[in-house]
Parts: structure tokens; sequence; C-alpha cells
């Protein structure tokens, strides 16, 4: 039942992700790839507070679940940026479609890594 949890809150942070950074090309003329990290950090919070708050309600929500929640979230930043400057440089696809299918490849890395390591809950796991 989780990922069903995890699935409306990723598809409602990608959608502001997508929203945020198909604006920023679009009506400010950005590059795709600094457009990508603005609708990203935007989504963030969106993230945590849904994975947080409903996907992960039972877990403990400790200081040590936001650091790690804030690692996984760099480290899933940056194999954004990385996937989608690869798609960007050496395909010919639309920036849109490239970012659509980073979103999707690092949404499947990140219910990984919350779910096994992020909001776990220690204090049934080790008891």
């Amino acid at each position: 039942m989780r990922w069903i949890a995890f699935g409306v809150v990723g598809a409602f942070a990608a959608a502001l992700h997508f929203s945020i950074a198909t604006a920023a090309v679009e009506w400010l003329r950005l590059p795709p790839l600094a457009a990508n990290v603005i609708g990203y950090c935007c989504a963030l919070a969106v993230s945590w507070l849904g994975q947080s708050r409903l996907t992960f309600a039972g877990a403990v929500r400790d200081g040590r679940a936001a650091r790690r929640f804030l690692l996984t979230s760099l480290s899933g930043l940056a194999l954004n940026t990385l996937g989608y400057a690869a798609l960007l440089h050496w395909t010919g696809l639309d920036y849109r479609l490239a970012l659509l299918l980073v979103l999707a490849t690092v949404a499947l890395l990140t219910w990984m890594a919350f779910h096994r390591w992020v909001f776990i809950d220690t204090r049934t796991r080790y008891a």
C-alpha cells in the first residue's frame, strides 16, 4: 500500500518539478539544465511533506530521517542532473521528454532508498 501513496506524492512532486522546469525554459528562457535544478528544488518540499506525513507516516520522523532524506535527495538531484545532461547532449530528444524519462528513473531509485533506508523504523527493526 505504501507504494501507492509514494506514487501519488511522487506524481504530484514530479508534476510540480516538470511544470516549473518547463515554465522556466519557455517563459524565462533558462537553459533546460538550470530550469531542471529549480524545478527539483521546488518539488523537494512537497516530497518531504508528503512522504514523511503520508507514505511513511508510521516511521520515526526524527533528525536521522531528515538527514537521510536530504542526502537521498541530493543524490537524486545529482543523478537527475547527470542523466538529464547526458540525454540532452547525446540524444535528439526534446528536453521535456528527456526530463520525463529522468524523473521516472530517479523516482524508482528514490523509492528504494526511502523504503529501505530513509524512513526505516529502527524501533521495530532491531527490537
